[in-house]
């Protein structure tokens, strides 16, 4: 997306439980030391204020449908999941800023506008005041967008993107690759209502400075986030979000990168718009 994650953005297209995916419109050295601990610090003043920055932005849903059988009292209310297939809906007829927006006022549309506001609180245009205040505006109720614009400057603060690597504008260092891109890897319908919604989605992120020097590399992490979605001038809108750690898979074996690939897929690899 224009606004943030190394300008990665991406389009999508819907369908009710169905997925598609379109291309972005834009186009071994662990590379230092571990940084767990003052990560897990530097998240907690994040999920402070309901937002917590994760991370890529790549995604493939794990899509609600029916098999065609009336479901009982006792299962309607449970998550389904089927084969993605295109429907020939349209999911998102337009942008807002750079990031998808009129999404569909049904479950997929709502499905569809939390997978997408994932990808753009986890991009590296939260880190940059002026981007962060654009995507709270877009993404949020007026309301809520008010209301959180002070804490979440007091909890990117100079001491927090110091913790990164960064500068207190939110800038690498020169000759570096600051890193935090989101990829949903499924989401699901909590609970449904034609003016508020909850939407979990599980993600997968990477966060950290990809550089010759750094002390801060380039990790990966599992979160569920959850969203509650109101129907607002349109659109689905934030009101509030949750997140926390998981489901995390066991770590295989593959070879860690070096820097250098790292900073070369980040800059040859953009991101992607997903749309039910």
């Amino acid at each position: 997306m224009s606004l943030g994650d190394e300008e990665h953005t991406s389009g999508g297209y819907g369908g009710t439980g169905q997925t598609r995916t379109h291309l972005p419109d834009t186009g071994s050295d662990p590379y230092g030391n571990p940084r767990r601990g003052g990560r897990s610090s530097s998240r907690s003043l994040v999920t402070v204020v309901g937002v917590v920055v994760v991370l890529i932005a790549a995604i493939a849903f794990a899509n609600r449908g029916g098999d065609g059988s009336t479901p009982t009292a006792e299962s309607a209310d449970k998550p389904r999941t089927s084969p993605t297939a295109p429907s020939g809906e349209e999911a998102v007829r337009s942008r807002t800023g750079g990031i998808p927006s009129g999404y569909a006022h049904d479950r997929q549309g709502a499905e569809s506008a939390a997978a997408n506001y994932a990808v753009a609180l986890g991009s590296t245009g939260m880190f940059l005041k002026d981007t962060r205040h654009a995507l709270l505006d877009s993404l949020y109720t007026p309301e809520a967008a008010a209301k959180l614009k002070a804490p979440m400057d007091d909890a990117y603060s100079t001491a927090f993107l110091a913790k990164l690597g960064l500068d207190a504008d939110g800038n690498p260092p020169e000759g570096n690759t600051f890193v935090s891109r989101l990829s949903p890897l499924g989401s699901t319908v909590k609970k449904y209502g034609d003016t508020d919604t909850r939407v979990a989605v599980w993600c997968m992120g990477l966060l950290g400075m990809s550089g010759e020097r750094s002390t801060d590399p380039v990790t990966s992490t599992w979160q569920t986030w959850t969203f509650d979605l109101r129907w607002s001038d349109g659109d689905w809108k934030i009101v509030t979000d949750s997140q926390k750690n998981g489901p995390a898979p066991v770590p295989g074996d593959d070879r860690a990168a070096t820097s250098e690939e790292i900073s070369k897929a980040i800059q040859e690899y953009g991101g992607f718009t997903y749309a039910r």
